[in-house]
């Protein structure tokens, strides 16, 4: 008897997950105690996605993404369900990022949001600017107000208030951190959305940025950002939610190895088709969510009538691809040491033509991580460096060491080092993605049983992630109970 037999002989509708990251783990979490039962179908050899942990010189440290917002109550509440809410490790005192630009480490102005200066005269003594550069931010006091038809990218838009500098070395920095992308192509609308929105009620967009953070006195510096991650690594969340997960419903499938070839409707229910064509297997499915980066979800609504929109929209969209180095040293190595600095790492505007483009200071950010090591993790590759993936690791390890001592004055070799590889690992908002990205659930929603989630479509970020997966399950729910209560009856409950 196949899974789906066993499933409606049971009474359970079968709900198909595919992808086995975060954003799918999460799903089958929130499924955990419906009356269904769930098969997630993963392609590669494990789960977790981007969430990996291992150690340098002996220290656990996060491979991929290594925390959340921790004032997001939705996420850390999944968390503490996945019984780690003991394991939350709040960031230290100092989380600000500096940026290295002209030829020295320089603090970001104390009030910007994003990147985006709040007060021009709190960015002329950061120096990040050229007296010119500066000149130039002040227009958006004078500017006459917003006129803002439809999307733009970010460059063409916070260019046009406070001008190109405050794009190279401020915000083009931050959306590198967060998206491995670009500003000239990145869309307004989806990577600053609160400031769009503020923007509708100032006449310069500097006001706007600073009715979004905390009004400062004279003297006082920001409050650290709220972060926080796992004691034992962030990439701990995966095993947990699979945990979980089978204590609740021990009839989960979890099968890795596993690539999905192709999704067709049948009447009310579904066929979900894996592994090759010589040698296939068909699983019928009463729901289907997609966690799938966007490609592969576009490949597989190709197949379903009424979503050809979709899948071209899906496929589509361009994918960055990072890696992480991540260096161990003596603390004696760095002069001075590093907790004194003011900052828990620095960002690199792509001007300076480094292949470093942003580097934590993870054992001053986490201070639980801290010892006799210091632990720093350099992120290279922004969207169009997929070269920088070519190159060996000890190439990438002398590469981002070489950087490092040049921003930081570090002596030595480091004592231990890690490079991870993340091939298309961030999707790119590009100018059109909230209009695209509510077109395509608009056509997802005419298949009953059919639900997408994942990083492409509100947040590239972990948080919002597992909320994506929230509403897929919500989008699916009252199909599997409506079948659950249709099998009910047939068998006689």
């Amino acid at each position: 008897m196949t899974g789906s037999e066993q499933a409606r002989a049971s009474g359970k509708p079968h709900v198909v997950i595919v992808g086995g990251g975060i954003s799918g783990l999460a799903a089958a979490f929130h499924l955990r105690n419906e009356p269904v039962r769930v098969t997630l179908l993963e392609a590669s050899s494990r789960l977790g996605g981007k969430l990996l942990v291992s150690d340098v010189a002996g220290v656990a440290v996060d491979e991929g993404a290594e925390s959340l917002y921790a004032n997001r109550k939705k996420t850390t509440g999944l968390i503490k369900e996945a019984g780690l809410g003991e394991q939350i490790m709040s960031a230290g005192p100092v989380t600000a990022s500096a940026i290295w630009t002209r030829g020295t480490i320089r603090h970001q102005p104390d009030r910007q949001f994003m990147g985006v200066p709040c007060d021009i005269d709190d960015l002329a003594r950061s120096g990040v600017l050229s007296a010119e550069g500066v000149e130039r931010a002040q227009q958006d006091l004078v500017l006459p107000s917003f006129d803002l038809k439809g999307d733009v990218s970010v460059a063409s838009f916070v260019g046009g208030r406070l001008g190109q500098e405050v794009v190279d070395r401020l915000v083009e920095p931050f959306l590198a951190g967060v998206f491995a992308g670009r500003a000239s192509d990145l869309s307004f609308e989806a990577t600053l959305t609160p400031l769009v929105r503020a923007s509708r009620d100032h006449i310069s967009l500097a006001d706007a940025a600073g009715s979004l953070v905390p009004h400062l006195q004279e003297g006082e510096k920001p409050p650290p950002v709220s972060v926080a991650t796992l004691e034992g690594g962030f990439g701990t969340l995966p095993a947990a939610i699979v945990r979980q997960v089978l204590d609740a419903a021990p009839d989960t499938a979890l099968r890795t190895g596993t690539p999905v070839r192709d999704l067709t409707p049948r009447g009310d229910r579904w066929q979900v088709t894996v592994g090759p064509a010589t040698d296939s297997e068909v699983i019928e499915a009463d729901a289907v969510i997609v966690a799938t980066p966007a490609g592969p979800t576009g490949s597989l609504l190709a197949g379903v009538p009424g979503m050809s929109f979709a899948a071209s929209a899906l496929s589509e969209v361009p994918y960055a691809s990072v890696a992480m180095v991540t260096l161990a040293y003596p603390r004696t190595a760095f002069p001075g040491g590093l907790s004194g600095r003011g900052y828990a790492g620095y960002r690199v505007p792509a001007e300076e033509g480094k292949a470093v483009k942003e580097v934590t200071f993870t054992t001053v950010k986490w201070p639980h991580l801290a010892g006799e090591t210091e632990i720093v993790r350099c992120s290279l590759g922004r969207f169009g460096e997929e070269h920088l993936l070519q190159l060996d690791d000890a190439d990438l390890v002398a590469l981002a060491t070489a950087e490092l001592a040049e921003a930081t004055g570090v002596t030595g070799v480091p004592v231990a080092s890690r490079v991870s590889r993340w091939e298309s690992a961030l999707p790119q908002y590009t100018v059109g993605h909230v209009d695209r990205v509510r077109q395509i659930r608009e056509a997802v929603a005419t298949r009953p049983g059919l639900a997408v989630c994942g990083a492409v479509y509100d947040g590239v970020g972990v948080g919002v992630c597992m909320m994506t997966s929230r509403r897929a399950v919500d989008q699916i729910l009252p199909v599997v109970r409506k079948a659950a209560a249709a099998d009910s009856v047939a068998v006689g409950v």
